[in-house]
């Protein structure tokens, strides 16, 4: 009678361990994420991580950091955040850039693409956007999007942020 009991005992044992363990999400880091027209979706609505004002000498011409009356605000969808100093693949960070004349209004975009895409810069892929979160076209169609975009200037500028190519958080 005792060892059917507790045979019964380490069965049911066993069996909530096997399925609470199997009923659990594995959440594993993709290898590789490419953006699309849907990435920056909505992104006015992601997470606002920053808003600067006026000239920002660090900036220089890039994102109008010469500019007194420009705004900028950041965003990072689903409020992402590195982990251990690196943003996961698939992060994905938009700035809209803009002034109250309406002079200035420009949208760029930065995703955290993966599998050695842009290695030498830690995977990111940067992005000009339009206002609705698309990526742009140039005058001959192509998406404007890439490792080197801006002849490698996003590259170099990022590069100096203190974590993983951002400087906001």
């Amino acid at each position: 009678m005792k060892i059917t009991k507790l045979f019964f005992a380490a069965t049911a044992l066993l069996f909530i361990a096997y399925t609470t363990q199997s009923c659990q999400e594995k959440t594993t880091e993709p290898s590789e994420f490419i953006a699309d027209d849907a990435t920056f979706s909505g992104f006015a609505s992601w997470q606002l991580a920053a808003t600067k004002s006026g000239p920002d000498p660090t900036l220089g011409a890039a994102h109008e950091g010469n500019d007194s009356t420009v705004t900028r605000k950041i965003y990072y969808k689903d409020a992402q955040g590195p982990v251990n100093g690196t943003y996961p693949v698939g992060t994905a960070i938009a700035k809209h850039v803009y002034n109250t004349s309406g002079s200035v209004e420009a949208y760029v975009g930065m995703v955290k693409r993966g599998n050695s895409f842009n290695s030498s810069h830690n995977d990111w892929e940067w992005f000009i956007l339009n206002a609705d979160g698309t990526i742009a076209t140039d005058a001959s169609g192509a998406k404007q999007r890439g490792a080197n975009l801006m002849n490698g200037a996003c590259n170099l500028c990022h590069e100096k942020a203190t974590t993983d190519y951002s400087f906001i958080k």
